[in-house]
């Protein structure tokens, strides 16, 4: 599918990339609700919460009484309640669509019980999601990840190529660093040093909660010498999901390799100045080349931002992100 043009056109005075960053995360208020919350077992005795929402209407869209499902995956240190996710969650319940919303491991409000957590590729936690959710009898399932939650959801999708479930007919990935390596050099940048040290402080609360949990397999020794998002993943993410390195886990786990495998009609959704993403992640030449893979680039939008206002309180990326799944 060719690249396409992007209609996204920021608030005037919510142009700049870091400012619609820490609009859409700091200020936005998302009046939403999740109807109940569901627990899952993993075959490694862990467990995966998901928030799920009913359809508000009784039939859902396209009046044809097909069952649609949308599955949402959330960034790095997110979970369904952050405000995005709610965001994206309400604009499809209003189309007729179900929502479940994944909370990766530990991520829900109760530490997980494996020393292991979640990363940008552990597409098995998903996987056992999404196999889940089909077991619920639906039609037709549309998959929607931001920022990391986006590379998993287009890896997902690339390593099962032709042989996906033909249930599964659309995704979006929105501000997805694709190149994990390049996207790890952006974000660890000097100007970038307030993310770093949001995600940081919130990293080591969980290295702390997981060494008293495990105090065999995790140390807090290297936690106060880590400045970077990379150290951290050199120090931790790497060696507790089988990585050699975070040279390693970067290549391993990055979607950008398969990306030119997905077999279902994806969006992805970049904006040009989003603070966490370097050139690598706009594969320009693959979605070229690519049946499937459609890219955007609005000039502006930030990282989960693309800010607007109107009456429902609805983002534009949340409407463009229904718009394409209805265009199919």
């Amino acid at each position: 599918m060719p690249i396409v043009s992007s209609s996204y056109s920021p608030p005037p005075f919510l142009s700049g990339g870091h400012t619609q960053t820490l609009y859409a995360s700091l200020v936005r208020q998302v009046d939403f609700a999740y109807d109940h919350r569901e627990r899952i077992e993993t075959p490694d005795d862990d467990f995966l919460d998901l928030d799920w929402a009913t359809a508000s209407s009784p039939v859902p869209a396209g009046r044809d009484g097909a069952r649609r499902v949308a599955v949402l995956t959330h960034g790095l240190e997110g979970s369904a309640r952050r405000g995005y996710t709610r965001g994206m969650a309400r604009a499809f319940v209003r189309r007729g669509w179900d929502v479940c919303a994944l909370n990766l491991r530990g991520c829900s409000g109760e530490t997980n019980r494996q020393v292991a957590t979640y990363h940008s590729g552990k597409t098995d936690d998903l996987a056992l999601v999404v196999d889940h959710v089909l077991g619920r009898d639906y039609d037709s399932v549309a998959l929607v990840g931001f920022s990391l939650g986006g590379n998993l959801t287009l890896k997902y999708l690339g390593e099962r190529g032709s042989q996906v479930d033909d249930r599964i007919q659309a995704a979006v990935a929105l501000s997805a660093p694709v190149d994990l390596d390049a996207s790890a050099h952006q974000i660890d940048r000097w100007t970038n040093w307030h993310y770093t040290q949001y995600f940081l402080h919130s990293l080591r609360q969980k290295m702390r909660v997981k060494a008293e949990q495990h105090p065999n397999r995790v140390s807090t020794d290297r936690l106060r010498r880590i400045r970077s998002l990379r150290g951290f993943d050199d120090a931790y993410t790497a060696p507790l999901h089988g990585f050699r390195d975070a040279d390693d886990y970067y290549r391993q786990a990055s979607s950008k390799p398969v990306l030119s495998d997905v077999a279902v009609p994806a969006l992805l959704l970049n904006a040009a100045n989003d603070p966490f993403l370097a050139d690598p992640c706009y594969p320009h030449s693959i979605a070229q080349a690519h049946a499937h893979l459609v890219l955007e680039v609005p000039e502006s939008g930030g990282h989960v931002g693309f800010v607007s206002f109107n009456d429902a309180g609805e983002y534009w990326s949340e409407r463009r992100a229904f718009s394409f799944l209805a265009s199919l």
